[in-house]
């Protein structure tokens, strides 16, 4: 009996990207132990107003507990794993597609962030990162000063 899968067009490229990244880390790092489990992405929006950055990225099936939300040098890291769920039966898979194991992502932020301010808010699955922007990092209102017109009147001492 065959697998069912699900076709993506991404999966290959990616799967490409994989294994030349593990090629280059190899040649340069040494190779990684087999029980090293690889790292996926999660989805995510990045918005931004003019008081702050807004990141809400999808971790479904995950504790806020088990995050690890860092920032350093403009960067923001989410880091987590999604732990894979045991059965004391071996179960026959026609179908497989949601991910376990850890998972890593980086934003090199395009604007100063005032960390003391960051917020992190978990709802059913999407982790919600309120990022401030210091008062540098706001955009300003310049007003323009227009030359005002000069009326220049000539009073002539006249006596009458």
């Amino acid at each position: 009996m065959s697998n069912l899968t699900r076709y993506d067009p991404f999966r290959e490229m990616l799967t490409l990207r994989n294994a030349m990244d593990r090629l280059f880390d190899s040649a340069f790092v040494g190779p990684s132990p087999i029980w090293q489990s690889e790292t996926m992405g999660i989805a995510v929006d990045v918005m931004e107003n003019a008081d702050a950055l807004t990141i809400k990225a999808a971790v479904p099936g995950i504790k806020p507990e088990d995050l690890e939300i860092t920032y350093n040098n403009n960067v923001l890291t989410i880091k987590g794993e999604i732990k894979e769920e045991t059965e004391t039966q071996e179960p026959r898979y026609h179908v497989r597609e949601r991910r376990f194991g850890t998972f890593s992502r980086s934003f090199s932020l395009p604007v100063n962030v005032n960390p003391d301010a960051i917020q992190a808010d978990y709802n059913q699955g999407v982790l919600t990162l309120t990022l401030p922007k210091t008062e540098e990092a706001k955009p300003k209102r310049i007003t323009v000063q227009g030359a005002q017109p000069v009326i220049e009147a000539k009073i002539s001492d006249r006596k009458n």
